[in-house]
């Protein structure tokens, strides 16, 4: 099949897929903003939007231009293409920058296949789900009803959508709800595993398994991902377990919610709120990890934290739980799928720090709990998230199902 993906920043969720299609066979092409190098006979097409967001523009509106910009920059780009006598039988698309928007105007015989993250609500998900920052301004439902204009827009042009978690499914609507096969994007467990012998190196520390470890990682440190609870929790953390090192990863900036006060970071405000009752000494922030850094991180860790509203399940968890770490984890969707109450970690009622820190430092104090969770949860991520034996095969599966329809 002549295969085209789509992503704004390419490879992104598909960058295990890509190469496997090739090496089935498939001609792929790829759209992309980015400055991917492509290689290997890969043709990537860059794409470039010729406008900015309007400023008078309705700020209910702003997101869904940005994203008909987007669209219009692939349409014109699929128009060349189409012209040099290009057409594919399939496009796999993650839609959610609007890129994928009019490409069936260009090639309405190819087949549609779109990445479903989430699907937006104003209540009963991420959107108020936090009595620390409640949502104040009139309309927002109204403008997180817009947010999806989007999404509803693919829902009839596609063919079929992939999800990588049930929970994040089950937040789509039906009829397009039945549409969506749940497949995670993948975890190399053969890469990411555990590491008895692994080491890390923190100016004149030098950390291992053999030290008691406690890490915590975001994208970017901010309440979506319990941040401040985190941070809440650590002063009696550090109280009990004397000879215990925070390991923090993560930038200042925001991915997801609310941007901090002006002049400030969301980092600096919570590591302020704690500062005079924590000894900072024992506290290492570590900014942005290369990947090859992350994983020894996790290769130390006697225990991950990892906390989140309902929103989209991080990938950071999964490798947690693949290099065997004994994990404590926030009680919310999507984690009920992957975190199993003493089991294959522990789980926290997310607004209580309290709980927190006495979870985590009952299991710093428990090897052999430990060492059972971290086995549990490996295999568990190797059963249901192992990228060459379980989650790729079905992503190639489902593609060849659709382009044999």
């Amino acid at each position: 099949m002549k295969i085209l993906v789509v992503h704004q920043n390419f490879p992104g969720q598909f960058k295990h897929l890509v190469p496997a299609l090739r090496a089935q066979g498939h001609e792929v092409d790829v759209f992309t903003m980015n400055t991917f190098a492509g290689g290997d006979g890969l043709r990537v097409h860059r794409y470039s939007a010729n406008k900015g967001t309007a400023a008078d523009v309705h700020p209910w509106l702003a997101e869904f231009e940005t994203k008909v910009i987007r669209g219009d920059a692939a349409y014109r780009m699929a128009l060349s293409l189409e012209a040099q006598g290009y057409t594919p039988d399939l496009i796999v698309a993650h839609p959610g920058w609007g890129e994928s928007l009019f490409l069936k105007q260009v090639w309405p015989k190819a087949k549609l296949l779109i990445y479903c993250e989430f699907f937006y609500a104003a209540e009963g998900t991420d959107v108020g789900f936090d009595p620390e920052f409640p949502v104040t301004a009139v309309g927002n439902d109204c403008r997180i009803r817009l947010k999806n204009i989007n999404s509803l827009m693919h829902f009839d042009l596609a063919d079929a959508g992939v999800s990588p978690t049930e929970w994040q499914k089950s937040t789509f609507p039906e009829p397009f709800r039945s549409k969506i096969r749940v497949i995670h994007d993948g975890i190399d467990t053969d890469r990411v595993k555990p590491d008895p012998k692994a080491w890390l190196q923190l100016g004149d520390l030098r950390l291992t398994r053999d030290d008691e470890i406690i890490t915590f990682v975001n994208r970017n440190l901010e309440p979506y991902r319990g941040y401040h609870l985190f941070m809440r929790a650590l002063p009696e953390i550090l109280a009990r377990r004397p000879n215990a090192r925070v390991l923090i990863v993560g930038g200042d900036s925001v991915s997801y919610g609310a941007k901090a006060p002006a002049g400030k970071t969301w980092k600096q405000i919570y590591l302020d709120e704690v500062k005079d009752r924590i000894d900072l000494s024992r506290v290492h922030f570590l900014g942005n990890l290369e990947y090859q850094h992350f994983l020894v991180l996790l290769q130390i860790s006697r225990v991950h934290v990892y906390l989140t509203y309902p929103f989209v399940l991080s990938w950071s968890l999964l490798e947690a739980m693949s290099t065997g770490c004994a994990i404590v984890a926030s009680d919310t969707a999507p984690l009920r799928e992957a975190i199993r109450e003493g089991d294959t970690g522990l789980l926290v009622d997310f607004f209580n720090p309290g709980q927190l820190a006495q979870r985590v430092t009952e299991l710093l104090a428990d090897q052999p709990l430990q060492e059972r969770l971290g086995r549990n949860a490996r295999a568990f991520a190797q059963a249901q998230f192992d990228l060459k034996t379980v989650c790729l095969p079905s992503m190639l599966s489902l593609i060849n199902e659709i382009g044999a329809r």
